[in-house]
């Protein structure tokens, strides 16, 4: 089993920059293609952000492309999602998952495949990141 445990969500002004991580309790972290969503208040949950197991691939949704940054620390069971220039419409609740699937890198990394949430086995209960106007 493993554990998936968010933090660093909090509240930020428009413009501002915030960092969540995610922190895995789990010797195989390595092992596992790590990916980020965000779920707003009636709203159905939405992919932000993927990384491979190295962290040498990285995917994004396209409305946080250039102001979001995936990186992972496999020798800190961690993965980061630092965020820029935030936005009021980047409010909700940000879950991180991992995908323990193992596949080749190209089938493991499609944006069809990181962005269904089904793909992925194990999931953390967020963080709150909330963007004032």
């Amino acid at each position: 089993q493993v554990q998936l445990v968010e933090s660093g969500g909090g509240l930020v002004q428009t413009g501002g920059s915030l960092r969540i991580s995610c922190t895995a309790s789990t010797r195989t972290f390595g092992d596992c293609v790590m990916g980020w969503f965000r779920q707003a208040p009636g709203k159905e949950r939405e992919f932000v952000a993927s990384i491979n197991w190295s962290g040498s691939k990285t995917v994004y949704t396209l409305s946080v492309k250039g102001r979001f940054t995936i990186s992972r620390d496999n020798a800190k069971n961690t993965v980061y999602l630092q965020m820029n220039s935030l936005k009021p419409e980047d409010t909700a609740v940000y879950y991180c998952a991992a995908d323990y699937t193992q596949l080749p890198e190209s089938k493991a990394m499609e944006f069809t495949r990181v962005s269904h949430p089904p793909t992925y086995n194990y999931w953390g209960q967020g963080t709150q990141v909330t963007v004032s106007s």
